[in-house]
């Protein structure tokens, strides 16, 4: 079965979304098996293959998985099995094409758009970002610490991060200083949640440290 959530409250869609996929977890004593739009192909084909007769169960949750366009084709041309499934598959995108958007909710078993308190999103977007962009320690630490006080998903606001990231790298030149930057930045971002399961360390910890080491 597939769920989906989409809009340009990325928080807000990302916090519920994870919710619901934590909440599957916990009464299937299922792990959750996250890919996003900085994995590769190779983590979509694991993703899709399904758990086998063996298998341990899974929640598997594509987050803005339609942006890579090496993955793109082939999580679409998967919708009708994965909407047959048994297992949960959740999605998260921002945008979606209106052709894009009608092949999803064909096959979706929910669908739940987050465009409310735009202001608000924008802000913090803007601070996680901007903070990052300077390499501002302490206010980059702040703005993260504030999120999580407020009852933030540690999933969502490393999203927001990672998404800051993504645009330094596409806003730069290519060689460039900034350009070189964003990229590193980008991939201790994707290791970020890897590693932070393997060493059994909370996100919202791990983010903090990544804030206090952002240069």
């Amino acid at each position: 079965m597939l769920f989906v959530y989409v809009g340009t409250d990325r928080l807000k869609a990302r916090d519920e979304m994870n919710e619901a996929a934590e909440a599957v977890s916990r009464k299937a004593g299922a792990r959750i098996m996250r890919v996003t739009d900085a994995s590769g192909l190779t983590d979509l084909e694991a993703a899709l293959r399904g758990r086998g007769m063996f298998g341990e169960a899974r929640v598997v949750i594509f987050d803005g998985v339609l942006e890579n366009e090496e993955m793109r084709a082939p999580l679409l041309a998967a919708f009708p099995f994965i909407a047959q499934s048994g297992e949960h598959f959740f999605m998260f995108e921002e945008r979606t094409d209106a052709a894009t958007r009608e092949t999803i909710q064909k096959h979706a078993h929910s669908y739940k758009k987050f465009d409310a308190a735009k202001r608000k999103e924008q802000t913090t977007v803007f601070a996680l970002a901007n903070a990052l962009k300077k390499g501002d320690k302490k206010a980059l630490w702040i703005s993260l610490e504030r999120e999580l006080s407020r009852g933030g998903k540690p999933e969502a606001l490393h999203g927001v991060l990672f998404w800051g990231a993504k645009q330094m790298v596409l806003s730069s030149a290519v060689g460039s200083r900034e350009r070189v930057r964003g990229e590193r930045l980008l991939a201790e971002l994707a290791e970020l949640p890897h590693e932070s399961r393997r060493q059994n360390f909370p996100l919202d910890y791990a983010l903090l440290r990544f804030a206090l080491s952002v240069a």
